[in-house]
């Protein structure tokens, strides 16, 4: 007999995930900052992929139905940002085996990154507290996988998040000061603990020619800004299909004669 899963947990979907909070659907933070905080330069980065993507890729696109060309166009930007977010999490996590002594293959790709962070773990010494953690807040009602909680060689503890993408955005601000407002952090045996103290909040950019340690503001201001966010997040998935169905009425008909 199978043992039941908790009601609260990460479930993983192919290369994406979903959560439950108490066994209903929660909208994780990415997702909310996905969908609640704007991001006018990511049209025209858009436009650009898929039009860079055709053009690098013109001959094999015309050996695919028409339908098919279409759904790879259109997947082009998602499966360039989903990659740009998995590949701080993957350095991470390779580099944690490699400094467990495990021999692990890392992808030439990565090396930089992986070197990138060698240097942060003999500038900085982390002794880490939390490494992919599932954190949760039951008042505000979201989720989200934290990178690490780690107590630096400055003696605080810190919320960390490693980036490898090639900036530093503001949302990232409001990712780890939503996961810093986390109630609790859900255990390898699905019960829920309380999260470290956490002192200080900071992004570990890691480059092929170095890294950075960019504190960010986790302060009260900073998460009521995060909420607000989530306010516009739940407007655009409660009138997601386009037709405002949620806010806007049903046409009206005309008054009778009789009614002016």
């Amino acid at each position: 007999m199978s043992k039941p899963q908790p009601l609260t947990r990460r479930i993983a979907r192919g290369r994406g995930h979903s959560y439950l909070l108490d066994g209903e659907k929660t909208p994780g933070v990415t997702t909310i900052l996905g969908q609640g905080y704007p991001k006018p330069a990511l049209v025209g980065w858009a436009a650009n992929l898929t039009a860079g993507y055709a053009v690098d890729r013109w001959d094999e696109l015309t050996e695919l139905s028409i339908s098919e060309r279409l759904n790879r166009l259109k997947g082009a930007r998602f499966d360039e940002l989903r990659e740009a977010s998995e590949r701080g999490s993957e350095v991470h996590q390779l580099a944690h085996r490699l400094a467990a002594g495990e021999e692990v293959d890392v992808p030439e790709s990565l090396v930089g990154h992986i070197d990138a962070y060698d240097r942060f773990v003999v500038d900085w010494r982390p002794q880490e507290l939390l490494v992919e953690a599932v954190v949760a807040n039951r008042r505000w009602r979201y989720m989200g996988t934290l990178d690490a909680v780690a107590r630096l060689a400055d003696g605080r503890n810190w919320l960390l998040d490693f980036k490898t993408s090639r900036g530093i955005y503001a949302d990232n601000c409001l990712q780890l000061c939503a996961y810093s407002r986390g109630e609790f952090y859900v255990d390898a045996a699905g019960g829920e603990q309380p999260l470290p103290r956490i002192d200080r909040a900071g992004i570990v950019h890691l480059r092929g020619d170095g890294y950075d340690l960019r504190p960010v503001d986790i302060s009260e201001e900073t998460f009521r800004v995060f909420l607000y966010v989530q306010q516009v997040a739940r407007f655009v998935d409660a009138n997601a299909d386009g037709a405002g169905t949620t806010h806007i009425g049903e046409a009206l008909a005309p008054p009778t004669p009789e009614a002016r």
